[in-house]
């Protein structure tokens, strides 16, 4: 008994010992990741203020890659095309304060920093290079360090646009939804909603544009994905004695799970929450089945900051996503009214090849 305590010990100790030396050589990697980036971005600032004093070329660039080279011959990253990057590296993060506080004020974010330091030298060229918006680019980067993307994925996935396919929906899904099932519905919903069949050249409601939407319910349904049955428009449900009228109420049947949809003409809202989060209760309780899950809420507006999205949902406990449409583009009546008719244009075509034909 006492040797068998005495392997289990040990097989303890050494579970923990070998543990505490990963989370060194983690922290070794990172500590040298960081200073890595720092030094770029000080040779970058270096490079650019010389650049402006002496006025240099590429000439400049090409010697001094050439000199580093020799006196640190064991040393990469001194190319001439590397050193462009590290100036483009400082211009891209030229603050007062140091590079891990960057861009604060342009995201409107005041708890969100971009991950610089966490992430490799080759990983932020190509976001630089690459993505432009600085939501974007925040989003790819928490996208690379939760699930490890490479720099060749996150590359494949900026030409794919995975941000507006997938990062642009706000929701709350990982927090109110196990972790396969977030995925999941992550990548069945999207943002925006293009209804192109629809246009509306006067005054409109959310009426409007239902009623619109199930006109041409089979489009509509495209739109929205895979999977996905129409139940019915302004669905009745009945709570405590009370009446009330679902927008659009949809089922996956590849989720196994309701969709409550609601529309609203204009801009996002806070307080839309709310009813949206009232619906999808009264769903899982009213018409929720053995072997449905958990209904999800989609609301879609107009117009929506991403930032007062995040907060309206972040102590929501049902599962829901905000996301953008968008209708087809109508010509103003004023323009319409100019352009020339069908029959018009018939009759200026007949007439050029008459002219054609008495000209040969």
């Amino acid at each position: 008994m006492e040797i068998q305590n005495s392997i289990f010990n040990y097989a303890t100790l050494l579970k923990q010992v070998k543990a505490r030396v990963a989370l060194a050589q983690k922290k070794a990697i990172y500590s040298a990741n960081e200073e890595m980036l720092s030094m770029y971005w000080d040779i970058g600032k270096l490079l650019c203020e010389s650049q402006k004093q002496i006025g240099w070329g590429n000439n400049a660039l090409e010697q001094l890659a050439n000199d580093l080279k020799n006196d640190y011959p064991k040393v990469k990253g001194f190319s001439p095309r590397n050193c462009r990057c590290m100036i483009q590296f400082h211009k891209e993060y030229n603050q007062e304060l140091t590079i891990w506080q960057p861009v604060v004020a342009k995201l409107e974010m005041s708890n969100c920093v971009l991950p610089i330091k966490q992430l490799s030298w080759s990983h932020n060229i190509t976001l630089i290079q690459r993505v432009k918006d600085l939501k974007a680019r925040y989003w790819y980067m928490i996208q690379c360090l939760k699930s490890g993307w490479s720099r060749n994925f996150l590359i494949e996935a900026i030409n794919q646009d995975y941000y507006h396919t997938y990062g642009a929906l706000a929701n709350n899904f990982d927090s109110t939804l196990p972790e396969i099932q977030a995925k999941q519905v992550k990548e069945t919903l999207k943002d925006p909603y293009i209804f192109d069949m629809l246009t509306f050249t006067d005054e409109y409601n959310e009426r409007d544009v239902e009623l619109g939407l199930v006109k041409h319910i089979e489009k509509f349904l495209l739109e929205m994905g895979a999977g996905f049955a129409f139940m019915g428009r302004q669905y009745h449900i009945e709570v405590s004695g009370n009446d009330f009228y679902i927008d659009i109420l949809m089922y996956n049947v590849f989720m196994h799970r309701y969709l409550v949809v609601e529309l609203k003409k204009g801009d996002f809202q806070p307080e839309y929450i709310g009813k949206l989060n009232f619906y999808c209760s009264a769903v899982d309780d009213i018409l929720c089945r053995e072997g449905d899950n958990q209904t999800i809420g989609l609301l879609l507006c107009q117009n929506k900051d991403r930032i007062m999205a995040e907060y309206a949902l972040r102590d929501v406990h049902k599962p829901i996503g905000i996301s953008d449409y968008e209708l087809g583009k109508s010509i103003p009546h004023d323009i319409k009214s100019g352009l020339p008719s069908i029959e018009e244009l018939e009759s200026k075509l007949y007439q050029g090849l008459q002219d054609n034909e008495s000209a040969e």
